[in-house]
Formats: C-alpha cells, structure tokens, sequence
C-alpha cells in the first residue's frame, strides 16, 4: 500500500453514482434505507431465529444462517456509503477506503457462490441419500464447510488485491459507480492493466461456473431422484425443500454473471450499475422473504 501511495497522486475517489436521478438524493434516501433496513432485520430474523431454536440447529439452517449473516455483511459494505451520497450529496470516498470496500464486496460474494455450492450439496445429500445423510453432514462439517468457504474468499481476494496494488492511479479519480468495484477502479490506472482484468475474468469464470456446475449437477439429482418418489405429497414436500433456494441462486447467479463474465470489465459500466444495484439492494431483501415463504 505504501509503495501504491508513492506511484499516485490520488488521494480520495469520487463516486459519480446515478447521475441523472441524483437530484432526488433526500427521495432516494429514503427509500434505500427503508430496503436496507428491511434487508437487515430480515437476514438477522432469521439467524436469530435458527440460534434460538433449537429444532432448526440442522445443517439446512445452519447454512442458511450462515448466507443471512454473509448478505448482511455484503449490503452493509456497500449501502451505507451510498446512503451518505444521497443525504449529502459528498461523493468523496478515501484512496484506502475504496480499496478496502473492494476488497471486502469481492471476498464476500466469492464466499457467497461457494456457500451457494455447499448448500446445493447438502439439498443432494438430503434428498438423494437419506440413510447416510445424518452421519455425513455432521455439526462439526458444516462449520468446516462455512469456514472453509469464508477462507477461499479472503485468500483468492487478497491474491486479486495484490496485483491491484501495483497499479498507478493519477489525475482522474472519478469511478462510474455508487460504489468501489474492480471494473472502475482498474479503468482509472494508467498502468497497463491488462494482467488484472485478464486474472479478474478467469477467477470470475472458474468461481462463478463451478459453483453454477455443481449446483446444476446436484438439482439434476435431486429432480431424478424426486421423480422416482412414489406419492405427489412427497414430490411437493422435496420441491418445496428446495424452491427458495433456486430462486435465490438464480438472482445471483444471473446478475453476477451479466456484470463479471466477459473479458473486459471496464466496458458497459453504465449497465453494470444497474445489475449491481440488484445484486446488493433487491436480492438481499428478497431473500429473507423467499427463504421464510
């Protein structure tokens, strides 16, 4: 960090947000932290609610927890500074504070496609394999399991970050969002930054469609496996087992997919404001109501 501060004259960052609605900034205001706050209290509703009861202590709910906890975290890196923006009108953000909101918005989502991935696998086991079910997805793996997936996105993260903090930032610190991605941030180096996006597309690539694989291989089962069951009631109780997370896993899936996967992130950043606003404001209030449903 100290070597990057040397190489640039750029002190703070300004966030240009939604320019052409940021006249109804106090409107605005009011209406993301009514989502927010809903987004907030419904993810921890439900943490609280699998911790205090008892019955719920079960690998399904713990899961769950776990990604409660995860989206709390995500919308909680990004809204609050796009709350500031709107009440007052300030769109400076700090040369280290840009950088660790990047660093924490993409460790996050990298540990939310993994957990996404870990909880298809406990529907398959669930579901698929009844008997040995209990005995392989104890207590004591599905805490591995969360850890592990919280691990692999800070350690993939900081490599990522590693090669951003050699590049040179200097003159231009206006970033085309409401908030501090990989995408804008590299956009305004003039560093030849051709080895960051191309190591961002390829990690995007592997984490996005080997999550998205087993998780479409696991469902694949599982639909098999419902098929064969003999009773439309046990087709419906399977179904619904599994329902809340396909809607979840397809908003995630098809707005990350749309904003990372494409070999150069820099382009079309005027759309990717939009699907980044429906992957850290609306997803996250639909999910608490999806999953409680």
């Amino acid at each position: 960090m100290l070597k990057m501060r040397n190489e640039t004259n750029v002190e703070e960052f300004i966030l240009e947000g939604f320019p052409a609605v940021q006249r109804l900034g106090k409107l605005l205001f009011v209406v993301l932290l009514l989502l927010y706050l809903l987004s907030v209290i419904g993810n921890i509703l439900i943490v609280m609610i699998v911790w205090m009861d008892h019955r719920l202590q079960i690998p399904m709910y713990l899961f769950l927890s776990g990604f409660s906890f995860l989206e709390c975290c995500f919308t909680t890196s990004v809204i609050p500074k796009l709350l500031a923006i709107f009440l007052s009108g300030m769109q400076t953000i700090s040369f280290a504070a840009c950088f660790t909101q990047v660093f924490v918005f993409i460790s996050l989502g990298i540990t939310d496609f993994f957990l996404i991935a870990v909880m298809s696998i406990d529907r398959y086991m669930a579901i698929c394999n009844p008997l040995r079910y209990p005995s392989i997805m104890t207590m004591k793996v599905c805490f591995f399991l969360i850890l592990y997936c919280c691990s692999m996105g800070i350690i993939i993260t900081t490599g990522l970050m590693v090669k951003v903090s050699q590049l040179s930032f200097c003159d231009s610190n206006i970033i085309k969002h409401f908030l501090c991605d990989l995408g804008p941030l590299t956009k305004l180096s003039f560093s030849d930054t051709s080895a960051v996006e191309s190591l961002a597309f390829v990690l995007a690539l592997v984490i996005i469609l080997s999550s998205l694989t087993v998780t479409i291989i696991c469902y694949i089962n599982i639909t098999i496996t419902i098929m064969h069951l003999p009773s439309a009631k046990e087709h419906q109780k399977a179904f619904s087992t599994c329902s809340s997370h396909l809607i979840v896993l397809s908003l995630m899936y098809g707005s990350c997919i749309f904003i990372y996967i494409k070999p150069n992130q820099t382009n079309r950043l005027d759309i990717n404001r939009e699907a980044a606003l429906m992957n850290t404001v609306i997803t996250p209030v639909l999910n608490p109501f999806i999953y409680i449903l």
